[in-house]
C-alpha cells in the first residue's frame, strides 16, 4: 500500500424510519466521532450528515462523498459503524471496491476494527452483510406482523375520517359525531342532487372543512365517497380484507353512492347551452305544461333569463317572469320556515340534552332486558337440573320449560327491536333543525341551484300561475310554517317560549303522534 497522508471525511447518518430507532442520533454520533478523532489525532476535512435510510441506494450526500473520494480529495472515512455507510449490496460493494483500489486507504470506526488487509476486508464484507440481513429480516418481520394483523381484522394505520383509533383493542371505532357526518354525506350524494363541489359546500355548512375554513377539494370528497373502510374493510396492497371493526355504512347506501359517481363520471351530453337553475321545478298552473326558460340581451349588453309555460297542451294565457323575480318569491317562501340563529342554537342544545337523557334511559332499558334474559336463563337451568334429578315430573316440566323459552325469545326480540328503533327519532330531528338554518341562509343567498334542490326536498306540487310560484310544504315543514305564522301574530310571547313549542311540536311529529287534542294544546 502506498504511503499516503490520511485525509478523512466524517459521515454520520440516522434513518428516519422506525426500524432504526435504536441507533444513536446524529448529534450523539458527531460528538462521539469528534472525540474519537481528537483522541486518535485524526484530521477531518469535512463532515457529512444525512437523515435517510440506507436500505436502498440513492443517498445524495453519501454519493457526493464517495465521488469526491474517487476524485482524490480524501482517502479515508470515519463513521460510527459500517452499517452507517451501507445497508444494501450496491453501496457496500462500492465502499469495498474503493478499498480494493486503494482509493479508500483508511476506514475508522469507534465500534468496529478495520485494517485494509484480506482479513479486514473480509470482516468489512461480513459487517455489511449483517447490516443487509438485519434490514431484510426486519422487513420480513414487519410484513409478517402486518399479515397477522390483517388476519385478525385490525386496522393498520391512522384511522380514516369518521373513525378513531382504539389503542386497547388495536383497531378503530366510529367517531360519535363524525361518523354521522359520513352517513349524511353518503345519503345526500346518493340522491343524485349533488356534485362533488356542491357536496363539499354542503359539508362545510355542517362544519367539515379545511384548516383554512374553505370547503374540501373535489379529490378529497371523491376519496371519501369511495373509501371502503366505511364498509368494515381493510385495504392493503390493493387487496381488501375483512375488518373486525364496526362499519359506518350499509352496503346498499355505499353502492348507491358509487352508482351516482359512475353516472357523473360520464355525463350525458346536454343540448342546454345556458344555466337555467329553476327549470324542472314547477309546472304551469293553468294548463299543466312544463315550464321552460330563455334568455335575452338588454340594451346595455346584460343577459336576462325568463321562465314561461311551454304551452304544449294547448292555448295558455300565462305570461313570463324574470328569474330574479321568481327567485325573490322563492326566498320569501323559504323565509316562512326559517328560524333565527338564537332559536336554532337553543333547539340544538335541547336536542343534545334529550340525546343524553335518551342514552341514559336506553342503557337502563337495555340492561333491564338483559337482566330479565339472564334470570330467565337461570330459571331454565334450575328447571332442567330439577328434572334431571327427578324432583319434578315430566308433565310439569315440559309446559314450564316451554313457557320460559317463549319468554326468553320474546325478551331477545324486544332487545333486538329496541337496538334498531330505540334512537331513530333524534337523528331526523337534528337534521331538520339544521335544514331550518339552511332555509334561513338560502333566503338571503344567490345560489339558485341549491335553492331549487331545497324546494324539491321540503316542498310539494310547485306551480306557476299569474307570474307567481306556489308550493305546499311537506311534513313537518307545513306544521312549522303554520306555527311560525301564528307565533308572529301572537303578542307577549318570548322567542324562547316560541322555539320551545316548535321543538316540542316536531318531537311529537317524529314520534308519529296524531292526537288533535295535543296539537290544539300547543297552538298559540
Amino acid at each position: 500500500m502506498k504511503d499516503l497522508k490520511p485525509k478523512y471525511f466524517l459521515y454520520a447518518r440516522k434513518s428516519t424510519e422506525d426500524d432504526d430507532h435504536q441507533i444513536m442520533s446524529i448529534e450523539a454520533q458527531l460528538f462521539e466521532l469528534r472525540e474519537y478523532a481528537r483522541r486518535e489525532n485524526v484530521e477531518i476535512l469535512e463532515e457529512f450528515q444525512e437523515s435517510k435510510s440506507a436500505k436502498k441506494p440513492g443517498r445524495e450526500l453519501f454519493g457526493e462523498m464517495m465521488t469526491r473520494i474517487e476524485r482524490g480529495e480524501a482517502n479515508g472515512i470515519i463513521a460510527w459503524h459500517p452499517d452507517r455507510l451501507a445497508r444494501n449490496s450496491v453501496d457496500g460493494g462500492r465502499v469495498i471496491y474503493l478499498v480494493d483500489t486503494e482509493q479508500i486507504a483508511f476506514l475508522r470506526f469507534p465500534t468496529f476494527w478495520f485494517e485494509p488487509t484480506p482479513q479486514g476486508k473480509f470482516m468489512l464484507q461480513v459487517a455489511f452483510g449483517q447490516s443487509k440481513y438485519y434490514s431484510d429480516n426486519l422487513v420480513e418481520n414487519i410484513n409478517r406482523g402486518i399479515r397477522q394483523k390483517l388476519r385478525r381484522g385490525e386496522w393498520l394505520t391512522k384511522a380514516p375520517f369518521g373513525y378513531v383509533n382504539n389503542q386497547k383493542t388495536r383497531t378503530i371505532e366510529p367517531h360519535p359525531t363524525l361518523s354521522k357526518v359520513i352517513v349524511r354525506a353518503f345519503e345526500e350524494f346518493a340522491t343524485g342532487k349533488y356534485t362533488l363541489g356542491s357536496l363539499a359546500e354542503f359539508l362545510a355548512e355542517l362544519g367539515l372543512e379545511t384548516r383554512h375554513r374553505t370547503p374540501l377539494a373535489k379529490a378529497s370528497i371523491s376519496r371519501m365517497l369511495t373509501n371502503r373502510a366505511y364498509l368494515g374493510l381493510v385495504k392493503h396492497k390493493g387487496e381488501y380484507h375483512e375488518g373486525r371493526f364496526e362499519p359506518i355504512l350499509s352496503a346498499t347506501l355505499f353502492e348507491a353512492a358509487q352508482e351516482i359517481l359512475r353516472r357523473k363520471a360520464k355525463p350525458r351530453k346536454s343540448k342546454q347551452r345556458h344555466d337555467f337553475p329553476f327549470t324542472g321545478l314547477m309546472i304551469c298552473g293553468e294548463c299543466g305544461s312544463a315550464i321552460t326558460a330563455q334568455f335575452s340581451r338588454g340594451k346595455c349588453g346584460g343577459i336576462y333569463r325568463y321562465y314561461r309555460c311551454t304551452k304544449k297542451k294547448g292555448v295558455c294565457l300565462q305570461k313570463y317572469i324574470q328569474e330574479k323575480d321568481l327567485a325573490a318569491q322563492i326566498k320569501a317562501r323559504l323565509q316562512s320556515v326559517a328560524i333565527c340563529d338564537e332559536w336554532i342554537s337553543k333547539m340544538l342544545k335541547q336536542v343534545d340534552e334529550w340525546e343524553k337523557e335518551n342514552n341514559h334511559s336506553s342503557q337502563k332499558f337495555v340492561q333491564n332486558l338483559k337482566n330479565k334474559i339472564s334470570k330467565t336463563q337461570e330459571k331454565l337451568d334450575k328447571l332442567v337440573s330439577a328434572y334431571i334429578d327427578g324432583d319434578i315430573p315430566k308433565e310439569n316440566y315440559l309446559p314450564k320449560k316451554e313457557g320460559l323459552l317463549k319468554q326468553k325469545v320474546s325478551l331477545a326480540n324486544d332487545l333486538e327491536d329496541f337496538g334498531q328503533t330505540g334512537k331513530n327519532w333524534l337523528q331526523p330531528l337534528r337534521a331538520w333543525i339544521l335544514d331550518t338554518k339552511k332555509a334561513k341562509n338560502l333566503a338571503s343567498s344567490e345560489n339558485y341551484g341549491e335553492m331549487k334542490r331545497f324546494v324539491q326536498k321540503v316542498g310539494t306540487n310547485p306551480k306557476f300561475l299569474d307570474k307567481s310560484i306556489s308550493f305546499s310544504f311537506c311534513p313537518p315543514w307545513d306544521f312549522m310554517a303554520l306555527r311560525l305564522a301564528q307565533s308572529h301574530q301572537a303578542e307577549g310571547r318570548s322567542p324562547e317560549a316560541t322555539s320551545a313549542k316548535k321543538l316540542k311540536s316536531f318531537e311529537l311529529w317524529t314520534y308519529g303522534e296524531s292526537n288533535p287534542d295535543l296539537l290544539h294544546a300547543m297552538e298559540p
